[in-house]
């Protein structure tokens, strides 16, 4: 049975910088998706570091090296969608203040864009526990939880993000 190869070496200089810039340039777009909800950050990283592989036979960047790029790139998307909810729960947030988390951040992010997805989750959040028995003190407790958990997965969503760039340079130069 025949196996398929699937490549497209570069085959001059020129054409390689061409594509290295491009798909620098789609990896710092995914860069800026961690402050831009409407861009999927790492999943755009990883698609650049896939385009450059695609070009250069997968030389430079292996398939070993995509697949340990999804795998960052997996984990990211799982600390940045979980992280508020991470948070909250380490805040002491009930099970209602978590549902008016999940809700609120819904709603601020067709609401408010990158303030909205921020606050809306800690507002959700408060607002459940209030409406559900807790007091003010434990629902804002419950609130900030959402806040730190949402900035915990955006840092570790650019740390994330910074290494798989740095590691995409390194091995192309």
């Amino acid at each position: 049975m025949p196996i398929i190869k699937i490549t497209c070496s570069l085959k001059d200089e020129g054409t390689t910088i061409i594509i290295l810039i491009i798909s620098l340039i789609i990896m710092f777009v995914g860069l800026a998706g961690i402050v831009l909800p409407i861009v999927p950050s790492t999943p755009v990283i990883w698609f650049g570091a896939f385009l450059y592989a695609f070009f250069d036979g997968f030389h430079s960047i292996t398939w070993m090296m995509l697949i340990i790029f999804a795998l960052l790139t997996i984990f990211s998307l799982v600390l940045d969608y979980f992280g508020g909810i991470i948070g909250a729960k380490k805040f002491g947030a009930t099970r209602w203040g978590i549902i008016g988390s999940i809700i609120g951040g819904i709603a601020g992010f067709f609401t408010g864009g990158l303030v909205g997805l921020i606050f809306g989750p800690f507002f959700g959040a408060v607002l459940f526990e209030i409406l559900f028995g807790k007091d003010f003190k434990t629902a804002f407790k419950s609130g900030v939880g959402t806040i730190v958990g949402f900035l915990g997965g955006a840092i570790a969503k650019l740390v994330i993000s910074v290494v798989m760039i740095g590691i995409f340079i390194w091995k192309v130069l």
